[in-house]
């Protein structure tokens, strides 16, 4: 790594930190003055309000770094041409393409990061927030997490209905199986059980009754004092998780796509936040692409006003186009692919644009 490179990555570090640290600091202040009425009225002490929002900064981080990346390399360097180092270093014939490179580096670094923490941090500490708000701090019941009455669920052919879950013990009651016939959706057996409990072979039904069907007649009916139901079902299939985007990880996610799928339901919505998981981590790099012909254009007139104006402008035009998109995609009038990537290469295509328009 030769000296320019390193004072370029060290400069650009210093402020991708300050900017980063202050948005987080922003965002936190104001979280806090929103939620701290709320939940001070509840009860809830300070160690389990300090959890709370501990727990919150891997979302503030994750959502703070394109905005950050971009105002970073717009401050870099304005700095830079500020203070006639940029005009140093090109008349000593280094391209912006070597001066750049560095930001470039560590804003795909960034990108990756921040699709890591997705991956492997923010499902589990959205999870633990979820759980210190509705327990700990406005003190509801741990069976508030989970769809309590009037459940239906599906797996393949087989169609569940239960009148009422008991998260604590693992029961399902007033339970009744429909298994359907293939491809035609006529009844071939309906199974009804007053309760149904999840032990290591899986869910047990007691007082059961079976009824055998052909066409829309009953023609058998047996009784059992058990029998174990060929379901999967697991109690974490009833958690009331909110925004199943934020609460999963990228595997889970797919498995509960292709899930839905095999049920028979359209998962065009979850597939298209799938997509844009993936997607929304790369903005870093691509609000970095866009920020550099933005400052060389500005020249030494892009001092901290500039860089911050510009910044916030470009940020809010990002989220909007990229929530609308994403509408559009979760509604299938694109592919899925297409709305979670499209804002990505619109802004990817206005910093190429934009750096042709700059004397390498």
């Amino acid at each position: 790594m030769s000296i320019l490179t390193r004072y370029v990555a060290k400069a650009y570090l210093r402020m991708l930190g300050l900017c980063l640290g202050s948005f987080v600091t922003i965002y936190l202040v104001v979280d806090f003055m929103e939620k701290i009425g709320r939940f001070s009225r509840s009860g809830a002490s300070w160690q389990h309000l300090a959890l709370f929002f501990i727990t919150k900064i891997p979302e503030m981080i994750s959502d703070s770094a394109p905005l950050a990346v971009l105002m970073a390399t717009l401050l870099t360097l304005g700095a830079f041409s500020l203070s006639s180092e940029l005009t140093a270093m090109r008349s000593c014939g280094i391209s912006l393409v070597r001066i750049s490179a560095p930001i470039l580096g560590i804003s795909l670094l960034m990108s990756l990061t921040v699709l890591a923490l997705g991956e492997f941090v923010i499902p589990k500490t959205y999870a633990q927030r979820l759980y210190i708000q509705a327990v700990l701090i406005q003190k509801k019941a741990p069976g508030m997490y989970f769809r309590q009455h009037n459940i239906w669920y599906r797996e393949g052919d087989t169609v569940l209905r239960a009148s009422l879950f008991e998260p604590s013990l693992n029961q399902l009651k007033g339970v009744t199986i429909w298994e359907m016939q293939p491809g035609t959706g006529l009844p071939l057996r309906r199974t009804d059980s007053t309760l149904g409990e999840l032990g290591p072979r899986g869910w047990t039904l007691s007082e059961v009754v079976v009824r055998d069907f052909q066409g829309a007649e009953v023609m058998k009916t047996r009784k059992y004092p058990q029998l174990l139901a060929p379901l999967k079902l697991k109690p974490a299939d009833l958690k009331v998780l909110g925004r199943y985007s934020d609460s999963m990880t990228l595997r889970q996610l797919n498995r509960y796509c292709k899930k839905i799928q095999a049920g028979g339901y359209d998962a065009t919505r979850y597939i298209t936040q799938f997509h844009s998981r993936i997607s929304l981590p790369f903005g870093c790099a691509v609000m970095a692409f866009l920020g550099i012909p933005f400052a060389l254009r500005g020249g030494r007139s892009s001092g901290i006003a500039f860089g911050v104006g510009i910044s916030i402008g470009v940020g809010f035009l990002y989220v909007i186009i990229n929530s609308v998109i994403i509408s559009v995609g979760q509604v299938g009038l694109l592919p899925p692919m297409v709305a979670a990537w499209a804002t990505n290469f619109i802004f990817l295509a206005a910093g190429g644009w934009l750096a042709l328009t700059i004397d390498n």
